[in-house]
């Protein structure tokens, strides 16, 4: 059923689970205080999203590969780095089925995300170009023209305004068949007549590294290895190491370990009992011993103390859209 709306998230764990409904994965960690503007719209085989996000933060993503998704930043303002290369403004990311892959952010930013069902794209492709348009096997950074791209930019807009304003608009099933129709010809036409930057080996072997990088932390995140130990685990230099995490995260490798344990604090302070359970356990679960540095660096990222956040209604739940 055809429709759309809006959404503003102050909590990363919030704004992930949002995400989820749409089809991706993410894993966000905020350098500041978080705030995001979700915009979302449902057409017959195509769905729209604009997000708009307030502080510089790194995401860790996993497409549904059940979908196929294009992404891309607005014309102007901050550009994203997608994989350890920045998007251009005048590109768009044609991402891989079932993709992971690291997205850093320098300050606020906006960025726009198509999604359409594989089978359904291959139709329209060979219907509207007489071309097929498979996925590739790895996200592919395009360079359409700057008319097409502009159309396409235009119609993704004129989508998203009607979610934020007039949503009951796109539920009347005529007016989100024309829609459709005239952004999936756009896309189509991005997605045939352009020219690709090509991928080197050594930026695809730094993209393996942080994938594993990414495996090696989700299983040992509460105790961490030291830099020392993921080296010898990814079977990387600590230089590579240091290089890779610099290009694709816009830090190093243990400053990026703390945020994500912080991530980490925050969900399990937000989920606890307040009368069953205190900041220091849960604290040192993840592996800080100095309380007050602990509380210190809590506070300027997340803009609250941990008691704070412990003492909301426990198991406070969200319902995303």
């Amino acid at each position: 059923m055809p429709g759309g709306g809006t959404r503003t998230f102050l909590d990363t764990h919030h704004y992930e689970a949002s995400l989820r409904e749409t089809q991706i994965c993410a894993v966000i960690v905020s350098r500041a205080k978080f705030e995001a503007r979700l915009t979302w719209a449902e057409l017959h085989h195509l769905q729209v999203l604009r997000s708009e996000e307030s502080s510089p933060r790194v995401a860790y993503f996993h497409l549904a590969p059940r979908l196929v998704f294009v992404t891309f930043p607005t014309f102007s303002g901050p550009l994203p780095v997608w994989r350890g290369m920045e998007l251009r403004a005048e590109e768009i990311m044609f991402h891989g089925r079932g993709e992971r892959l690291h997205q850093s952010t320098p300050r606020s930013f906006v960025w726009n995300v198509i999604a359409i069902d594989p089978a359904q794209l291959e139709h329209d492709g060979r219907a509207l170009t007489g071309k097929n348009i498979t996925p590739p096997l790895e996200g592919r950074i395009l360079q359409p023209s700057r008319r097409d791209l502009a159309r396409l930019r235009r119609l993704h807009a004129q989508v998203c305004r009607l979610a934020e304003t007039k949503s009951k608009m796109l539920s009347h099933c005529e007016v989100a068949r024309v829609l459709e129709q005239d952004l999936i010809l756009a896309l189509v036409t991005c997605l045939t007549t352009v020219r690709a930057r090509i991928d080197g080996y050594a930026a695809r072997h730094h993209a393996s590294i942080m994938l594993r990088f990414e495996e090696v932390l989700a299983e040992r995140l509460s105790q961490p290895p030291s830099l020392l130990e993921f080296c010898e685990l990814l079977e990387v230099s600590d230089r590579t190491l240091r290089s890779c995490c610099t290009d694709f995260l816009g830090m190093s490798p243990n400053r990026y370990v703390r945020l994500r344990q912080l991530r980490e604090v925050r969900g399990a302070l937000r989920d606890a009992d307040p009368d069953t359970t205190n900041v220091a356990e849960i604290a040192h679960r993840f592996g800080f011993a100095e309380l007050g540095r602990f509380a210190g660096t809590y506070r300027a990222i997340f803009g609250e103390t941990p008691s704070t956040t412990l003492q909301r209604s426990p198991g406070t739940r969200f319902t995303a859209f």
